[in-house]
């Protein structure tokens, strides 16, 4: 029995129990329970309006939780702040692209870093050796994954001069140097082309055989079934259901969630 414990404590990195999510009348999230498995790439997915983003902003402190609890790595984090969640190991796109538009595209990448640096602010007044050595290790880091992202050669523009696609890119780019654990990705092709979704999904695939466990918010049901090994779905503030790819797209409820009854056979097509 304790060893089935165990096992349960190390595969799963977040269980979200019971949790609720009020403002004032409205029940934006109400009694959501599940699991995300380490090293797994779980979908969250529903309706417009479903719950799905406030899940999101409940996990990494943005919103505070009304009631139940949120475990992180065998830790609970219910009502963290925002920067201590993403210290912890979680981190975070957003909806509707939120960068640095006016500095560079380097610096962007850097500021993610900055929650792991050990300089204080008098070694960096000073310009102390250690300040310079981290400084530098850090933009050798920042290169690094801005190579990864395929946009290294954009590192001295503004971020507000790449394109849609790239400013996804360099979004994740700086999740990716917070050194999450966890990452979560809210909606990451909305508005892309095919070429660029078949990129993103080659490159989530990536991220996750490097270790990084990755729950996504996706609308894209063809990307959600060839890249999700878990998929769960809200409607109305609520979990309706919880399964692999294929059992999801053949349940009633998720399809008429999305369309109703008469479209149903259409909505994974």
């Amino acid at each position: 029995m304790n060893n089935e414990m165990n096992k349960n404590q190390i595969d799963t990195i977040l269980s979200l129990n019971g949790v609720k999510k009020y403002f004032g009348a409205l029940h934006a999230v109400e009694d959501v329970s599940f699991n995300v498995e380490r090293g797994k790439i779980v979908a969250l997915i529903g309706p417009n309006g479903a719950g799905k983003t406030t899940l999101i902003n409940l996990i990494t402190g943005y919103y505070n939780v009304t009631a139940g609890s949120i475990i992180f790595n065998n830790k609970n984090i219910t009502n963290f702040a925002d920067y201590r969640v993403c210290q912890l190991g979680i981190g975070r796109t957003f909806q509707k692209i939120k960068l640095f538009k006016k500095i560079s595209v380097l610096d962007n990448v850097l500021i993610g870093m900055y929650l792991h640096t050990n300089s204080g602010p008098i070694s960096c007044m000073l310009n102390t050796k250690n300040n310079r050595k981290e400084e530098h290790a850090a933009i050798e880091q920042a290169i690094e994954l801005l190579s990864y992202m395929g946009i290294e050669q954009f590192w001295e523009s503004p971020a507000e001069e790449l394109s849609y696609g790239d400013q996804r890119r360099l979004e994740i780019a700086r999740a990716l140097a917070t050194k999450p654990k966890l990452l979560l990705l809210d909606e990451p092709v909305a508005g892309m082309n095919p070429i660029e979704k078949m990129q993103m999904i080659s490159l989530i695939r990536d991220i996750q055989s490097k270790g990084t466990t990755v729950l996504l918010i996706e609308h894209d049901m063809k990307m959600v079934m060839r890249l999700a090994e878990k998929v769960i779905v809200v409607d109305h503030g609520e979990k309706i259901a919880e399964g692999t790819p294929e059992n999801i797209q053949n349940n009633q409820q998720v399809i008429e969630a999305y369309l109703g009854r008469d479209e149903a056979r259409n909505v994974f097509a």
